[in-house]
């Protein structure tokens, strides 16, 4: 059964592509019958990871944002490529490349649409627990990234002071701060 404010589409189309995203054209049908045409970025499914290393530290990134023109501070993330068969396998692919750490075990936290009014993007958020340094880093072309832990209750008190500014880490973060179980020393 359609839910009455479903939009038909009618045609979708890729109007540009580029490393990391899509701009995807869809001709759709309202529920009123007019027709109209409606852009998004498609961008797929990613995987977000807070990670505990085995003395309770969280490992945290910090990497160069050319659009918003800053070394933005970050929980490591990456998105779900074809050779992973589910996110949570991406996990310590995306730790290891992205940190060197190698997590003990992964455990799901959340799943979020976080702009789903004009983009197709997907978040798997995880946290990892009893990290270690173990893995070799492997970065994208246009990564540079600088590699640090601090405690989770100084990632609270950056969110809290406006000093997160990355989306998806503040609401990994924040997430995890009202529902996380079993939240480790450290802080």
């Amino acid at each position: 059964m359609t839910d009455e404010l479903a939009w038909e589409t009618l045609d979708s189309r890729t109007s540009y592509t580029c490393e990391g995203f899509d701009v995807v054209t869809d001709t759709v049908r309202f529920p009123n019958g007019e027709r109209a045409e409606f852009d998004y970025l498609a961008e797929g499914e990613s995987v977000v990871v807070l990670p505990f290393t085995t003395e309770g530290e969280v490992v945290v990134i910090e990497e160069w944002r050319q659009a918003v023109g800053r070394v933005n501070r970050a929980l490591p993330a990456g998105s779900v490529e074809d050779d992973d068969a589910d996110p949570e396998s991406c996990v310590a692919r995306e730790l290891e490349e992205e940190t060197g750490y190698l997590p003990g075990g992964v455990e799901h936290l959340t799943t979020v649409e976080p702009a789903n009014g004009f983009a197709d993007a997907v978040f798997h958020y995880f946290v990892a627990r009893d990290c270690e340094p173990t893995g070799e880093r492997d970065l994208d072309y246009n990564e540079d990234i600088r590699v640090e832990t601090t405690t989770f209750d100084a990632l609270v008190a950056a969110a809290r002071e406006d000093d997160l500014r990355d989306g998806r880490s503040m609401l990994g973060v924040l997430h995890f701060a009202l529902f996380g179980d079993d939240e480790p020393d450290g802080g």
